[in-house]
């Protein structure tokens, strides 16, 4: 796998790039200058690897925004060690993104094609998320909870209950709510029984899947 020092700098531009846009946590521009997100992708498409815009993967999904996946990062505030759940591991840059902030990582996709791609690959690139998990991300992981923090990578019609019952008080979950355009949105438990909701702008992602029988 190729990660020459022209990649480098073509990272360290769209880190540039990020920060003009308002992404000002060094650790997350930190993390966007050293994953090599041209592997995420298909070869023949390297090209558009380090341009700020969602880009087609397997399984009809995308390899989110650049800028989008440092914003989610950014908001959710992250320390080191904090407990985090993805939903929707899709090609792994976020995951990678995830654990290059010293996170402890439980990821799950629902399409089987990326499940078992993704977790073959960031192995071999030295990313190790605690668990990868085939499986409904609308029911969260009830059996490692509570998070720290979770993530949501895809469009979700609604808020799943059981995220938000996955939420340690204090904590933050992140979730792009809507149908053909999401608001994201980002609640934080501030109590057994009461959560602070705030929405900060629009976005667009693939849906939010459910199990299928």
């Amino acid at each position: 796998m190729r990660d020459t020092s022209k990649h480098q700098g073509l990272r360290n531009q769209l880190a540039n790039v990020l920060q003009a846009k308002g992404i000002d946590d060094e650790k997350v521009l930190k993390a966007v200058r050293k994953i090599p997100r041209h592997l995420f992708i298909d070869s023949s498409f390297e090209s558009h690897a380090y341009q700020d815009k969602a880009f087609p993967i397997a399984a009809g999904q995308t390899i989110s925004q650049p800028y989008t996946v440092a914003f989610q990062s950014q908001t959710l505030a992250l320390k080191n060690g904090e407990k985090v759940l993805e939903i929707g591991t899709g090609s792994g840059y976020q995951t990678a993104v995830l654990l290059e902030l010293k996170t402890e990582v439980y990821s799950i996709e629902r399409q089987r094609e990326l499940f078992k791609k993704t977790s073959l690959f960031l192995p071999k690139l030295g990313y190790n998320p605690k668990k990868f998990i085939f499986g409904d991300g609308y029911k969260g992981l009830p059996e490692q909870a509570p998070f720290d923090k979770i993530i949501v990578t895809a469009g979700a019609p609604i808020v799943p209950k059981p995220l938000l019952a996955q939420l340690k008080v204090g904590g933050r979950l992140l979730i792009p709510v809507g149908d053909k355009t999401q608001i994201m949105t980002l609640f934080i438990r501030t109590s057994e029984k009461e959560f602070e909701k705030h929405e900060l702008g629009d976005f667009a992602f693939v849906p939010m899947l459910e199990e299928r029988n």
